[in-house]
């Protein structure tokens, strides 16, 4: 097992991709008026891209297209303080060839907030990190 400096382990890029496609709810981080935005969001895990459903006139839509992004996703359990976190980064793009308008449309990915949400933005991951906090026994010890 890899630890990083702060003792916490680091997750391989197989450990990262499995664990985001099990949470529900993400963060995507990008740009708004030149200031940094984050934004709760759930996807599904499409391989190894993030695909996020909206509307087309969302300030996430807008602020999304062809920008560098990140986004995050994670699970804590603060009575045992052990959780794990992944962080994916890469180009943000909206889908609009037809075709794949279709298959993504076919994913089970419904949106949770209300209205029409059928703007598709796909973060494809080119780099992704995460890290995982273990429990400890009294004393410190793993």
């Amino acid at each position: 097992m890899q630890l990083d400096s702060s003792g916490l382990q680091v997750l391989s890029t197989e450990e990262c991709f499995a664990l985001l496609s099990s949470a529900p709810i993400g963060r995507i981080v990008f740009t708004d008026r030149a200031l940094p935005a984050v934004q709760p969001v759930n996807f599904y895990l499409d391989g190894r891209s993030v695909v996020i459903r909206t509307s087309p006139g969302s300030k996430l839509a807008a602020a999304t297209r062809h920008a560098v992004v990140a986004f995050e996703a994670d699970e804590f359990d603060t009575e045992l303080r052990t959780g794990w976190s992944v962080t994916a980064v890469g180009q943000a793009r909206a889908v609009t060839d037809p075709a794949e308008l279709d298959r993504l449309a076919r994913l089970p990915l419904m949106s949770w907030a209300p209205g029409d949400r059928d703007h598709y933005i796909v973060v494809d991951a080119e780099q992704i990190s995460g890290r995982r906090i273990v429990a400890t026994r009294p004393g410190g010890a793993a």
